[in-house]
């Protein structure tokens, strides 16, 4: 039997259809300086919409909350972030896809992540397989997730290296590929163990993962099992 699980994405919308199968959408956004929240725009950017395809294609009959925080291009705020993340958390989300991250550790972004983490709810984000660490993926407890080309759809990999927890699927069904694409799937199928296993919390999710992870390890030195 499975429960009712809602699943938050922070990114840059959906199509028109799309936001026809969300239980709800906003936007966030700073004009003059603060900050607004209202109507979703139309993706402009096509990354939340695909991020949005690969999400549901693991997770069928979930309930999906969208919060736009990229409109026109590839900016956002931490405080943009941090408010749409509030937002999903009191609408009741018991996950969020975060495929995004910004360079600097800010106290909104690293607080809003610390209430939601207080709150029970799963926090995914996308992590570069190499260079700088990001935000909010840097933030403890937060689930990082790179791109790992050894897992076909549906497959894992139990990464445990300095940039990422796990790996996953990086291409999307539009032809979209990354870590971005990567979190989103892992996401899908983190919600969808969580609608066969509706009491599981943080720690139960990550025993599933590592135990189901079809790779261990960073390719160089992977093991494949299972």
């Amino acid at each position: 039997m499975t429960h009712e699980v809602r699943v938050g994405l922070i990114d840059s919308g959906c199509t028109p259809a799309q936001l026809e199968r969300l239980a709800a959408a906003r936007r966030f956004w700073l004009e003059d300086g603060e900050l607004r929240s209202g109507e979703v725009l139309p993706d402009r950017l096509g990354h939340g919409t695909a991020l949005l395809d690969t999400l549901q294609a693991q997770v069928a009959g979930a309930e999906v909350l969208i919060a736009q925080v990229f409109t026109e291009r590839w900016a956002t705020t931490p405080l943009q972030v941090a408010a749409a993340l509030d937002w999903l958390v009191a609408q009741g989300v018991q996950l969020v896809n975060l495929s995004l991250g910004l360079r600097h550790d800010r106290p909104a972004l690293r607080e809003a992540c610390g209430r939601a983490l207080d709150a029970g709810v799963l926090l995914c984000a996308s992590s570069p397989a190499r260079g700088e660490p990001v935000f909010p993926a840097s933030y403890p407890g937060v689930i990082r997730v790179s791109g790992d080309a050894r897992c076909a759809a549906g497959q894992w990999s139990w990464l445990d290296s300095p940039q990422a927890d796990f790996g996953a699927h990086v291409v999307a069904p539009c032809g979209m590929a990354g870590a971005s694409v990567a979190c989103a799937a892992l996401s899908g199928l983190i919600g969808a163990f969580l609608q066969d296993h509706p009491e599981a919390d943080r720690e139960a999710v990550l025993t599933h993962l590592r135990r189901g992870a079809a790779f261990i390890g960073p390719e160089r030195k992977g093991v494949s099992h299972g």
